[in-house]
C-alpha cells in the first residue's frame, strides 16, 4: 500500500521525510499554500514551456466530445480544466477539484477571466473520497496531482468508481527517466537548479525541494500501471514522454 512507510504502517513518505500518516494532507496543503501564487510561472520555468505541449498531449488522448461529461482532479490553476472546457462545449460539464482552497481559486479566477463559466462547476475535494455519485464522468485527469496524495489506491479507487462505464482516466506525473544517461541530468537538475529556481522566483526553496524529492518517492512507470489494474481498471498503458521525465498512463472502466 502506499501509504507505509518501511514497515511502520502508521508512517508515510513527505518527499524524503518519514511522517505520520494523518500529518501529509495538511504537510501538502501548506507547500500549495505557500507556491499558489507563482504556481504557473515556476512551471513554464521549470520546464522551459515544455509542461504545455506534455498536457496538450494529454487532452489529445482524452477523446472527450462535446456534451459530454469530465472531471479535473487536483486541477490546481486550470491548465486542464481550461481546455476540457472547451472540448465539452456549451452542453457539456467540467468539474474541476483541488483539495488546496488556494490553487482552487487561482483556477477559478483564471477561468472565469477566460468566460468559461457556462460549463464549469470548482468544488474543494479530497481525491482519495471524491463527493460525486458512482458512473458520473466519461473522462477523469489528473495531472501532476497523484505524488501529492497520502494513499495513491483510495484516489485510484475513488477515481474508477465515478467514471462511466466506458469511461477513462488519464494519469499525467512525473516518473522516472528511461534514455540512457538522463537520469544523472535529471537528478542535479532536480535537487539543485529546482530549489534554486524556488528560492528565486518563489521565495520558497523547502517547497521546491519537497516537489523533487516527492518525484524520487512517486511509483514507477510500471508500478503505477499495475496499481491502476488493481483499482479494476483496463486496457491500462502508458506514454513516456520527455524520455520518461513524464508519462502519461491510461486506462478504462469497462
Amino acid at each position: 500500500m502506499q501509504k507505509t512507510s518501511g514497515d511502520n504502517p502508521d508512517k508515510t513518505h513527505f518527499g524524503f521525510e518519514d511522517v505520520a500518516w494523518q500529518e501529509k494532507a495538511g504537510r501538502v496543503r501548506e507547500v500549495f499554500d505557500s507556491v499558489a501564487s507563482r504556481y504557473d510561472l515556476m512551471n513554464d520555468l521549470m520546464s522551459a514551456g515544455i509542461h504545455r505541449l506534455w498536457k496538450k498531449f494529454t487532452i489529445e488522448q482524452t477523446g472527450l466530445r462535446p456534451g459530454q461529461r469530465a472531471l479535473d482532479v487536483a486541477g490546481g490553476t486550470g491548465d486542464l480544466g481550461s481546455a476540457l472546457a472547451r472540448k465539452a462545449g456549451d452542453d457539456g460539464l467540467v468539474v474541476l477539484t483541488d483539495i488546496n482552497a488556494a490553487m482552487l481559486a487561482r483556477g477559478r479566477d483564471r477561468l472565469l477571466d477566460e468566460g468559461l463559466a457556462s460549463n464549469l462547476v470548482f468544488a474543494q475535494a479530497d481525491a482519495e473520497c471524491l463527493p460525486f455519485a458512482d458512473d458520473s464522468f466519461d473522462c477523469v485527469t489528473i495531472a501532476f496531482g497523484l505524488r501529492n496524495v497520502t494513499d495513491k489506491d483510495a484516489a485510484l479507487q475513488a477515481m474508477f468508481r465515478v467514471l462511466r462505464p466506458g469511461g477513462q482516466l488519464l494519469v499525467l506525473e512525473f516518473s522516472q527517466p528511461v534514455l540512457p544517461g538522463l537520469k544523472s541530468f535529471y537528478e542535479l537538475y532536480s535537487f539543485n537548479i529546482l530549489p534554486f529556481l524556488g528560492r528565486l522566483i518563489a521565495n520558497d526553496e523547502d517547497s521546491y525541494r519537497y516537489l523533487a524529492e516527492s518525484i524520487r518517492r512517486h511509483p514507477d512507470q510500471e508500478t503505477l500501471l499495475q496499481m491502476m489494474r488493481d483499482a479494476g481498471f483496463e486496457k491500462t498503458r502508458y506514454h513516456n514522454l520527455s524520455g520518461g521525465i513524464v508519462a502519461l498512463h491510461r486506462g478504462y472502466k469497462f
